[in-house]
């Protein structure tokens, strides 16, 4: 993959549509609910899309860095690892467990060039213990960020990210739902050592559309992180690197957002309550406001 020339957005995901792993892979299926809806209008097919999960989930594990293992958030509980488990458990009627692997200055492989100065073990070699062991219906995949500073070549490093990808759907049966991350907005590139000063927005960029041709090539989710900060530096600690309490809750907010959109399984508990859901809307006052005699309490929508 030396001489690889990296593919434009567009480009990639047209590649990664036709190279891409079996559904059963990724455990993906075509959502029951709205196939039924296709065969009774005709006209609705277009909107079918992939529901990635019909169940619910029971095991989180998130597998990654710093910011992964907390950062610089206030308190354990608003990392944005701690903050997805609390809204993913709001909507499902059984909660899930949640695993927070995430270790400071972590790189993917004992291959990169700044494994020597990194937080071991490295992704590559910890599979093991802190994923496989736990057996998770839902694993989150976030490197980048430290092996971008740390010069980690991008083929290099998106070599690791799929054999890791591999390894855990090999060793899992059923494997998990997989969600890969891009690296988090930050704005110190000179913070730390020398040996961490590789980093930039631009090299950010390249390792962010990286990880989703892994993602979209391998049937695995995709989060945009940098698009998500939108730039914003008080998202961002005062040491420049990690996410402080509103980056973490950001984060958390658009992983559940791709899984709200991916997975069907999180709107089971929701549509149990359709026909136990009490009226509780009365917006006669504000009508009166205006001189208007509304339909009265739990009106038309």
């Amino acid at each position: 993959m030396q001489n690889e020339q990296p593919l434009t957005r567009r480009e990639a995901l047209q590649t990664g549509t036709r190279t891409a792993l079996s559904v059963g892979a990724a455990a993906a299926v075509v959502s029951a609910t709205a196939a039924e809806s296709a065969e009774k209008n005709p006209a609705s097919k277009a909107a079918i899309k992939m529901d990635w999960r019909p169940t619910e989930f029971k095991k989180m594990v998130a597998l990654g860095e710093s910011t992964t293992a907390g950062g610089w958030s206030s308190s354990r509980d608003r990392c944005w690892v701690s903050q997805l488990g609390k809204i993913i458990n709001d909507f499902q009627a059984q909660p899930m467990e949640v695993v927070n692997n995430g270790i400071g200055a972590n790189v993917i492989s004992t291959r990169s060039p700044c494994y020597p100065y990194s937080g071991k073990p490295a992704a590559n070699e910890r599979l093991d213990k802190h994923v496989i062991e736990h057996r998770p219906d839902l694993l989150i995949i976030s490197y980048g960020l430290n092996d971008a500073r740390g010069g980690t070549p991008l083929d290099l490093f998106a070599t690791e990210l799929e054999k890791i990808i591999e390894r855990v759907r090999q060793e899992l049966d059923p494997p998990p739902l997989i969600l890969l991350l891009g690296p988090y907005f930050m704005t110190d590139f000179a913070a730390g050592n020398s040996r961490w000063f590789h980093g930039s927005l631009d090299k950010f960029r390249e390792y962010n559309l990286r990880t989703e041709q892994v993602a979209v090539k391998n049937s695995c989710l995709f989060v945009d992180l940098l698009s998500a900060y939108g730039d914003a530096t008080w998202m961002v600690h005062r040491d420049g690197i990690h996410a402080n309490d509103l980056g973490h809750m950001i984060v958390a907010t658009e992983i559940f957002q791709t899984l709200a959109q991916n997975c069907s399984g999180l709107a089971k508990s929701t549509e149990a309550y359709y026909e136990k859901i009490p009226p509780w809307r009365d917006e006669s006052t504000l009508q009166a406001d205006y001189g208007f005699e509304g339909a009265g309490k739990f009106g038309p929508p």
